[in-house]
């Protein structure tokens, strides 16, 4: 079993750390491999005709940012603001996105790690439905975290949304 970060000193834990936040009540992790950066919540740029779930776009060194609500996504409700609130940017990227580019999520409690090898989570046997970018889940000592994978968040005609240039290239 994978200890979490507040239970065993990182320095005696080998393994993947991975960015934990909650959606709800339930916890999930991103591997920080994918982060590219923990932001404070900023204002945003609204994107006319995006899913509710899209929060909008920003400027980050200079390149454009298109920034999704977790919250929203998954279940239909934004994420509160609170302090503990980030603005989380990541890698993304998918077979058909080339070069990869930047995504921003909005994620509450984002503010804790855990260490632990990837093949600790396990495949729960549901299936996903449209929620595509679910993972597996790993079995903490303060319950079940569930693993978001970032190149499946978008559906093909949400990234031609949010990414145009890119696809109008391919």
């Amino acid at each position: 079993m994978c200890p979490s970060r507040l239970h065993t000193p990182a320095r005696n834990v080998r393994g993947q750390l991975y960015l934990l936040f909650r959606l709800g009540e339930d916890r999930y992790a991103l591997d920080v491999r994918d982060v590219v950066e923990v932001l404070p919540l900023l204002q945003l740029k609204q994107v006319p005709e995006a899913p509710a779930w899209v929060a909008g776009v920003f400027s980050h060194r200079g390149v454009l940012v298109p920034v999704l609500d977790l919250g929203a996504l998954a279940f239909g409700k934004p994420a509160k603001v609170r302090t503990s609130t980030r603005l989380v940017v990541v890698h993304y990227s998918t077979e058909s996105l080339d070069p990869e580019r930047w995504l921003g999520l909005i994620l509450e409690q984002a503010t804790d790690t855990l260490r632990c090898r990837p093949e600790d989570f396990q495949e729960y046997g549901l299936k996903q439905g449209e929620a595509r970018y679910l993972g597996p889940v790993y079995p903490s000592p303060d319950g079940l975290v569930q693993r978001i994978r970032v190149g499946d968040l978008l559906s093909d005609a949400v990234r031609e949304l949010l990414f145009p240039a890119a696809e109008e290239a391919l």
